[in-house]
């Protein structure tokens, strides 16, 4: 038995995954576009968004076996270094009915969100929309997600969760109207209510070629002159965060990652 004060055994490799879901990007940054920049941003203004870096190596090399998202809900399963995977679940509120009819309609008054969203783009500042009525798109607290993962792991988020966060951020930016479904609607039922506003009639929507209203029909209100969004304050960043930023390395200091053996010493107080 090594009785040497400090000593840690070393980390356990995670089993092989054949098929695994494996992140696109293999360097750099996790998010690609502002919806999921957000996403990521969000995350770091909770204290989530730091230990994402240990899921990074999980997402890249396919140790998530399933993933499926739907209405508040994101449940996964996670290959470690044990033989049953993780069951990975992290939830977040829908909205309610009320709440999305209140969306839809505030969406539906203003030329400019309706016509993105009916050509299947995503409003750059669409998340004012859900604060003018009182709500808010992403998670506005930690306490608004709930995660759970059935691995040892004390810390929350751990590295399973991590991974799974990484690769919604990359679902987010192939697809915008996740995070929106996430919340409740998926695109089909979003986009199908926003048309029928705009033009009074229920429109059945190709979630591939979403109907837009013809522009002969909406010349009345298509221009009208929408009053410049209120600027937002930026968040600010958590103190370790400019550990997430360094690449992927295998340094370690007896048996723990470097970058993990620094974060106490960026985010003491």
């Amino acid at each position: 038995m090594n009785e040497r004060r400090g000593w840690f055994p070393p980390p356990a490799k995670p089993k092989p995954v054949e098929n695994g879901i494996k992140a696109r990007s293999q360097r750099g940054a996790i998010a690609q576009t502002w919806w999921s920049g957000r996403f990521v941003t969000v995350l770091e203004s909770l204290g989530v968004g730091g230990r994402l870096q240990r899921g990074r190596t999980y997402a890249r090399k396919g140790q998530v076996a399933e993933l499926t998202m739907g209405a508040g809900l994101v449940a996964a399963s996670v290959q470690g270094s044990r033989d049953e995977p993780y069951r990975v679940l992290i939830e977040l509120p829908e909205f309610a009915a009320d709440d999305w009819d209140r969306v839809i309609t505030e969406l539906g008054e203003h030329a400019w969100y309706a016509a993105k969203l009916l050509a299947g783009d995503m409003p750059d500042d669409i998340e004012n929309v859900f604060t003018s009525v009182g709500l808010s798109l992403f998670p506005a607290t930690a306490g608004e997600l709930a995660m759970d993962c059935s691995c040892p792991d004390w810390s929350v988020p751990c590295k399973h969760i991590a991974a799974v966060f990484y690769l919604m951020a990359e679902a987010f930016d192939a697809d915008p109207f996740t995070i929106l479904a996430w919340r409740g609607r998926d695109r089909a039922e979003l986009l199908a209510a926003l048309a029928a506003l705009r033009g009074g009639d229920q429109v059945e929507v190709d979630t591939d070629h979403p109907a837009v209203e013809p522009l002969a029909d909406c010349l009345d209100r298509f221009y009208t002159y929408r009053p410049p969004a209120p600027a937002r304050a930026p968040m600010p960043a958590p103190a370790d965060a400019i550990l997430d930023q360094l690449p992927a390395h295998g340094v370690t200091v007896r048996g723990v990652n470097v970058t993990d053996a620094l974060r106490p010493a960026y985010v003491r107080p």
